[in-house]
């Protein structure tokens, strides 16, 4: 599973590299891929800059332990709620901060919770069915930094639930989660999502960037995306999720009972592999979702499944070994583009894993059949406006 932050970048974009193959030469990878070489990348996605005050206050001045024992998670909020109207950081050294995720942190307007290298939030065992480790609810201008969150997966009390998550966003402007891992939680690492409004649609997230990231490791998925619009994901990690359906790296899906829409999502240079679903999971209701030079391999459903989505591009990414088909497009998916993306060894159901790198066919348009080439990207006939130009094939 992802290793210590610092360092996943560089394994991200090393990974990258190698996963590209040789014939379409250096101009085709992604520049970032060129850290793995040493050269410094001219095109890293830089987050933007939340808006705060100057405060800084660090939690253990303020009788928060930090010693793996004791329950921090009354003091922990009363530093958070210390800090004044105008905001700031807080700032949280190394050590390990057992949270009650049943009482959940609750995160401020225009606050920075930077986490040192070393800092861990380790969630405290319970059973409850929702449970969440920070919370950062209707509010906005908040960022997210280092550290680790570990969740209780290995030791939950209860049975029963999947939304034990380690971030919760829900109705919140302008945040950013980033440098950050999150593993073992009992339901997603991250959800980003709406704030439920009774008999309306719900308040959506806007604004949310999520750069840097490793979740793996946790019992449904690395990252959910709800009821949300201006969602960008980039340079991050969503691997080895597994435990309950739909166990997908990346599920871009508003609830079944929320009344609104998920609009514009951006997935750029991840790395998703190894989950028990799907890769990445476009499901209804969603519009303008573009995934791009991304990674997404060993995943045991689709690389990529949409249903029922309208207006995505799908382009220049690596898309190997997964279980089913490269690409499903399904259910009058409309208005997507599939372009430049390189297909190896999918549909492993039926094939077998084959790691050969086997020379590459270019072709133009969707390829049918489940056999060769044809295993790796399928439309039903009921899709709308579908643009198939040239991507690369190997069986």
């Amino acid at each position: 599973m992802g290793g210590a932050v610092p360092s996943r970048r560089d394994f991200l974009r090393k990974s990258l590299l190698l996963s590209v193959p040789a014939v379409l030469g250096y101009a085709a990878l992604p520049k970032l891929a060129f850290a793995a070489t040493g050269a410094t990348p001219t095109d890293a996605y830089v987050p933007p800059v939340r808006a705060r005050g100057s405060a800084v206050l660090n939690v253990r001045d303020h009788g928060v332990y930090g010693d793996g024992d004791h329950d921090d998670t009354t003091a922990f909020q009363a530093v958070i709620d210390a800090l004044p109207a105008t905001g700031g950081t807080v700032y949280v050294p190394a050590g390990d901060y057992v949270i009650d995720p049943v009482r959940k942190l609750y995160l401020r307007s225009k606050m920075h919770l930077q986490l040192a290298d070393g800092a861990r939030l380790l969630a405290k065992r319970n059973d409850a069915e929702r449970a969440y480790v920070l919370m950062v609810y209707k509010v906005s201008d908040v960022e997210i930094s280092g550290g680790r969150i570990v969740g209780d997966r290995d030791n939950h009390l209860g049975t029963s639930g999947e939304w034990g998550h380690g971030i919760m966003v829900r109705g919140a402007s302008r945040v950013t989660i980033r440098d950050i891992h999150l593993s073992k939680c009992w339901g997603d690492g991250i959800s980003v999502g709406g704030a439920i409004v009774t008999n309306q649609p719900t308040v959506p997230s806007q604004g949310v960037v999520i750069a840097n990231v490793v979740s793996t490791g946790n019992r449904r998925q690395g990252l959910s995306i709800g009821r949300s619009s201006e969602v960008k994901v980039y340079d991050s990690e969503f691997s080895y999720n597994t435990g309950i359906a739909p166990g997908c790296g990346i599920d871009i899906e508003p609830d079944a009972n929320d009344l609104g829409t998920t609009t514009t999502v951006h997935v750029e240079n991840c790395l998703i592999h190894r989950n028990q679903g799907n890769g990445i999971q476009v499901y209804k209701r969603v519009k303008g979702v573009t995934i791009k030079r991304c990674t997404i391999e060993y995943n045991g459903g689709y690389g990529i499944l949409t249903i029922a989505p309208v207006s995505g591009y799908i382009a220049q990414n690596r898309i190997s070994h997964n279980h089913l088909m490269g690409v499903m497009l399904r259910s009058a998916t409309t208005s997507y583009q599939v372009s430049g993306n390189v297909f190896r060894n999918n549909h492993t159901r039926m094939h077998g894993v084959n790691t050969t790198d086997l020379p590459l066919t270019s072709l133009t348009g969707l390829i049918g059949g489940n056999n060769g080439n044809g295993a790796h990207i399928q439309a039903t006939t009921d899709c709308v406006d579908l643009r198939v130009t040239t991507n690369s094939y190997a069986k």
